[in-house]
């Protein structure tokens, strides 16, 4: 399987607590940095749920 690079392009300032939660779950703390993730289908559907905030990429 592939990996997905996700960056944290979005403030989660003024976003719904739920989704706050998934960045933090992400292992995202602070704007623009990025984690590499396994894609599976977790971590699809918690990029699913906050892609507004985030930046994905094919690692």
């Amino acid at each position: 399987m592939a990996d997905l690079k996700i960056t944290l392009v979005k403030s989660t300032i003024g976003a719904v607590p739920k989704h706050r939660k998934t960045v933090a779950a992400l292992g995202l703390r602070k704007l623009n940095k990025t984690v590499v993730l396994p894609d599976n289908a977790a971590t699809r559907g918690m990029v699913r749920q906050v892609r507004h905030l985030v930046k994905v990429e094919e690692a």
